[in-house]
């Protein structure tokens, strides 16, 4: 059972998903909400999503969204599960785009603007924070470095995609994809971001890569025994599904390429029409770019390097 607050109106949805943070999410929301307050050029609210949570973690998230009415609402899930919580969340959110990052906020918040801009403004239709770039800043263990860096080199291989760091959390897509291809991932655990990059990449969806500032939780719940065994699971299970043509990729592919159909319908009226975005030019574009997008999923699932893609920086 889903109990949930109002969602207010905006264009971004920032999602918490928490399980058992009584003690770190209030000093979490006030500082990712004092952020946006102040930096954000676009409408947001703050979704508290609580997975099963035994402690108080439920009571401190509704005294948050009293605090904050029409900035934070609070959303709970009765069974535990990361990847359940932020599948529910995105694929009912009313916002034009959804993102989400750990309570604990790892991920400096300099990097969020970077993070939504490229989905709110037409360019992408993922976009996600990477600690393994040259421009990234990241501190902590050797240990968890090493198996990062592992754990993402075998991705790489396995799949034949170009993302470098599948784990972090700090993720957006515009709520278009994300409605498409939610209901498509089986994950609800500690998974659910490779197999949603996976997808995204597979029906090639325009993924934007964000170089982040990222210090390690010293305070960690995470299992890494149990987390790396359901990642080796999700591999064997994704590649079986590839290899299979099990997947929807063609229903995740025509999501994409919508901000601009939305810059569309939204934009002013009376403003000047702007050549670029007239209808033609924008049916000829999104003819374009589906094509590609078929073109880059074939090659993909052929193991076979991919047509070059508009709208993709360098990956180093």
């Amino acid at each position: 059972m889903t109990r949930t607050s109002h969602a207010p109106s905006a264009e971004v949805e920032f999602v918490l998903p928490v399980y058992n943070e009584q003690a770190a999410l209030p000093l979490a929301v006030r500082v990712l909400s004092h952020y946006l307050s102040e930096h954000a050029t676009y409408s947001w609210f703050v979704t508290i999503a609580d997975n099963g949570s035994t402690d108080s973690t439920l009571d401190v998230a509704r005294g948050l969204v009293a605090e904050n009415p029409g900035r934070v609402r609070a959303v709970h899930l009765d069974e535990k599960g990361r990847g359940r919580a932020l599948k529910r969340v995105w694929e009912s959110s009313s916002a034009t785009v959804v993102a989400y990052m750990d309570v604990d906020l790892s991920t400096g918040l300099d990097s969020v603007n970077a993070l939504v801009d490229p989905l709110l403004n037409g360019e992408a239709d993922v976009s996600i924070g990477s600690r393994l770039m040259r421009r990234s800043h990241v501190t902590r263990c050797l240990k968890r470095e090493v198996i990062s860096r592992c754990y993402n080199f075998l991705l790489r291989h396995a799949f034949h995609y170009g993302i470098h760091d599948a784990q972090c959390g700090f993720k957006a897509m515009t709520t278009r994809v994300a409605r498409a291809m939610m209901p498509a991932i089986q994950s609800d655990e500690w998974f659910w971001d490779t197999e949603m990059l996976v997808l995204a990449w597979a029906a090639g969806l325009d993924v934007v890569q964000v170089p982040v500032t990222w210090v390690e939780d010293q305070a960690t719940s995470v299992s890494i025994p149990r987390t790396v065994r359901e990642d080796l699971d999700g591999i064997g299970r994704m590649r079986g599904a590839l290899a299979e043509g099990t997947l929807p990729l063609d229903r995740v592919a025509r999501s994409g390429h919508c901000a601009r159909d939305v810059a569309l319908a939204q934009r002013d009226p009376l403003a000047p029409i702007d050549p670029y975005v007239t209808t033609a030019r924008a049916l000829d574009e999104e003819r374009r770019r589906a094509e590609l997008a078929a073109e880059r999923a074939a090659s993909r699932r052929a193991g076979t390097p991919a047509p070059a893609r508009a709208h993709i920086p360098s990956m180093r």
